[in-house]
């Protein structure tokens, strides 16, 4: 019969084994990944770049440890017999790629980085924990090592009531204005915002979450102790103690381009749906929009003037198989449980379109300036005076026409339309 293994922190019940210490930085949960799997798999986070399927596919064939087992050996492989094949234990992977990777696990220290991440209060996740975002594994090969999360919530929990807002940095007021309000308007449905903290639109969705009160998720493509972009600095603190910061970079790590581009296949499996609100035709956040198209998830677009560069990429996914929304509830509607419908949206209903048939008619036949006999109304609404004149005093009765001596015609008085939609005409 075979003793379990203990947990981190647990004294090992086996005689003559002494008891594994606890590493800061590990969550002590039930079903949390191996000590010696997370060791592995921080340090693969400092050799490896993100979303590396070469690395990927090695780490599903021998796993976290035995992968690093073989990028540290370096003992020269014998020479494999004619017809048995490579001993090249990473056969297919370039010796440059293999170089790499080795150089940068070997100056590694995963125990200082671990320690690193609980200095901040945080923790570095890996699949098998309880935390682990199980919508991370349609990445396949290019699934995360791990994740280093600084925030007080669960990040599994969120993610699975989560929705990106993604868009340019450069954008225009319409954009920020309107990112700000679809993120107000998601937190105070208790979803979950999810972004980038870069400037522009994820900035501002941030911003529209928290305002509410409500919760985001800041996805950084570097380090979660090195905020970036440095202007963002005390909103990504402000994110870090209402929400949640993730990275798949270990602490001190600095961002690139391409994993700008990498980070963004994470923001679309994380989330239930991509709204992208702002985009040209080269733009990072269209690569999530096609990242989250790829893994199934619902792809949306708000649309922008047609005559703007900053929305033409987002015109272009709307041709394609990107629905368009204006808001919150059409947002939850295609991400939410089944029922949750948006409003129905239609013009202002005015006093006159819930007039009878016949009165409308005869309202439509009065000109627009002058009395007129009743007579002469009648003629033009094509029916008898009697049955005119009934009308015009129920008209009258309901103040849409005057009487002038023998002549009527129109009131004056304007009425309002408090039932318009916003923005409406």
């Amino acid at each position: 019969m075979t003793t379990p293994d203990p947990g981190p922190g647990t004294p090992d019940p086996r005689p003559g084994t002494p008891a594994t210490p606890a590493i800061p930085g590990t969550p002590a949960t039930p079903g949390s990944g191996s000590l010696d799997d997370r060791l592995a798999r921080a340090t693969l986070s400092r050799a490896v770049e993100p979303g590396d399927e070469h690395a990927g596919r090695w780490l599903r064939r021998y796993g976290a440890t035995g992968f690093l087992d073989r990028l540290l050996d370096t003992t020269p492989a014998p020479r494999a017999p004619r017809g048995d094949g490579d001993a090249d234990p990473f056969p297919g992977t370039g010796a440059k790629r293999v170089a790499s990777w080795r150089l940068r696990a070997t100056a590694a220290d995963p125990t200082r980085d671990l320690a690193t991440i609980h200095d901040l209060g945080g923790r570095f996740l890996v699949p098998g924990d309880t935390e682990w975002p199980r919508q991370l594994d349609d990445l396949a090969d290019a699934r995360p090592l791990g994740l280093w999360v600084r925030g007080p919530a669960d990040l599994r929990t969120w993610a699975l009531r989560s929705v990106a807002l993604v868009g340019a940095r450069a954008c225009t007021p319409y954009g920020a204005h309107t990112a700000a309000d679809l993120a107000t308007g998601l937190a105070r449905q208790g979803w979950v915002v999810i972004s980038g903290a870069a400037y522009g639109i994820d900035g501002a969705a941030h911003r529209g979450a928290l305002a509410a009160g409500g919760a985001t998720v800041a996805v950084l493509a570097c380090g979660v102790d090195t905020p970036y972009p440095r202007g963002h600095d005390q909103l990504i603190r402000r994110v870090a103690e209402q929400g949640l910061v993730v990275g798949e970079l270990p602490p001190e790590s600095h961002p690139t381009p391409s994993r700008f581009i990498l980070r963004n296949r994470v923001i679309a499996a994380l989330t239930r749906g991509t709204v992208v609100i702002e985009a040209q035709h080269r733009s990072g956040s269209l690569v999530t929009a096609r990242a989250a198209a790829r893994l199934g998830r619902h792809t949306m677009g708000v649309p922008g003037p047609v005559t703007s560069a900053l929305s033409a990429g987002v015109h272009e996914l709307l041709r394609g198989d990107a629905t368009l929304v204006t808001d919150a509830d059409e947002i939850i509607e295609l991400v939410g449980d089944m029922g949750q419908l948006a409003p129905a949206r239609r013009g202002p209903v005015l006093p006159r379109d819930l007039l009878a048939p016949a009165a409308a008619h005869v309202l439509e036949a009065i000109p627009a300036r002058g009395p007129t006999p009743a007579t002469v109304i009648a003629r033009r609404a094509g029916t008898t005076p009697d049955d005119t004149l009934a009308k015009l005093y129920e008209l009258h009765s309901l103040g849409f026409v005057e009487r002038h001596g023998e002549g009527w015609q129109l009131t004056n008085a304007t009425t309002t339309a408090p039932n318009a939609r916003r923005g409406g005409t």
